[in-house]
Parts: C-alpha cells; sequence; structure tokens
C-alpha cells in the first residue's frame, strides 16, 4: 500500500501538536483496565493531558478501550508498538497515537500508511534519518539517557535540526527540564509520575502530585512586564 502523502503530514502535524500541548508524556504500564483508567483521571487531575499505555501486559488492550470510553479528555496514546497487528489492535482499542521503541522498515512504513499520529522510536542517527526520509517530522528517542541524552540530542540538532524528538528512558524529575531546555525536543517521555509501586498501591495522590510538579516543569517561566 502507497502512503497518502496528506494524511500522513496531517497526521504528523497532529503528533506534534499533542506532544507540544502536554510537553511531559507518562508512559504506564498497567496491570488492569481499573488500575489504566485510575491512572489516566490522577493524570489528567494532576494538569497532563496526554497518556501512553504501553503495550507490555495482557490488561494493556482493555486498559487502552477502558481508558477510551471512561477519560475521553485525556490524549490516548499505545506505546510498545512493534508490528502491524498491534498497530490494527491500538486503532480498534482506540488509541490516538502510536509510539514505537524502535522502528524498522515494515514498521515504519506501516506507520505512515496507518493514518494514525505516530512517534517512532530511533537510537542512532541512520535510524533518525531513515525516518525523516520517509517524511516523520518527530521521533522518540530511545533509551535517551543511556545512549547519550541531552548531549546526544544537542548534537543531533546540527544535522538533523527539523527533526522534533521526544527522549524517552531513564529521564527523571531532576533531569527533565535540561531535556525540555533544548530546542529540537518537543516533549519528552517518563514514568516518574507512575512508579510501579504507586501504581500497587493505588496511591493516586502521589500519582496527582506528581504529575503537577511535571507539568509545572513543562510550563514556559512567567515574564515580567
Amino acid at each position: 500500500m502507497a502512503i497518502d502523502t496528506a494524511s500522513f503530514e496531517a497526521s504528523q502535524r497532529a503528533a506534534i501538536d499533542l506532544l507540544r500541548e502536554t510537553r511531559v508524556l507518562p508512559v504506564v504500564t498497567v496491570d488492569s483496565a481499573e488500575q489504566g483508567v485510575a491512572t489516566a483521571r490522577a493524570l489528567l487531575e494532576g494538569g497532563l493531558t496526554a497518556i501512553e499505555v504501553t503495550l507490555r501486559t495482557p490488561a494493556a488492550l482493555d486498559a487502552i478501550a477502558a481508558i477510551r470510553r471512561e477519560v475521553p479528555g485525556i490524549a490516548l496514546g499505545v506505546g510498545t508498538v512493534l508490528n502491524t497487528r498491534q498497530i490494527t489492535q491500538s486503532r480498534d482499542a482506540g488509541a490516538a497515537f502510536l509510539v514505537t521503541p524502535g522502528t524498522p522498515p515494515a514498521l515504519a512504513q506501516a506507520l505512515a500508511e496507518s493514518g494514525l499520529p505516530a512517534v517512532p522510536g530511533a537510537a542512532t542517527p541512520s535510524e533518525l534519518i531513515a525516518l525523516a526520509s520517509i517524511g516523520f517530522r518527530v521521533a522518540k528517542l530511545f533509551p535517551a539517557a543511556a545512549i547519550g541524552g541531552v548531549a546526544l540530542i544537542r548534537a543531533l540538532r546540527g544535522p538533523l535540526g527539523d527533526l522534533l524528538l521526544c527522549p524517552t528512558g531513564g529521564i527523571s524529575e531532576a533531569d527533565a527540564p535540561a531535556y525540555l531546555a533544548e530546542k529540537n525536543v518537543v516533549a519528552i517521555g517518563g514514568s516518574w509520575m507512575v512508579r510501579a509501586d504507586w501504581l500497587a498501591a493505588g496511591r493516586l495522590d502521589n500519582i496527582i502530585s506528581a504529575s503537577r510538579k511535571a507539568r509545572s516543569l513543562a510550563l514556559p517561566p512567567a515574564r515580567n512586564n
């Protein structure tokens, strides 16, 4: 199937717009649909407007469908998408956008053909160049901290200045501002506001509080007139 250029370009604009809106993208792995819904509500209450639910547990697709029904105010992303079957499953469950940890050529083609906003993953300049050559305007840099962090992002800006990045992997609340300050970073992905022990214990208060702090990091500083 050939890529519908107009649809693909529109989906990339949509991906960039939603990342610009949230700036901090919570990456969540859930054990049940109920946990997914509760977490999405807590994130939204804390001011974060998007969620990436990873396809790492048997409950993930049910959780995605439940969030779509019960928390319509949050932009619902599906992460750890590895193949075309999961693209279809994610769409059927109600995904608003897709995220991959890495993107071999066949998966890149399928994402471009899907019509859904997508943030394909890459770890090297060669992978990023391949994505840009297809027409992707935003990519997930993963695992960001392990492969060079902010220094790598700065180095990539020269040859790939037109490609926006969403670094994810190993980013904490402490170093989030340094990533967000880079001009080629549209958003960052992280899990510090949705810690596994908080999810397991139902500590929604902690998630709300951490989300408010994360949102404050994403907002521009106040200007004095």
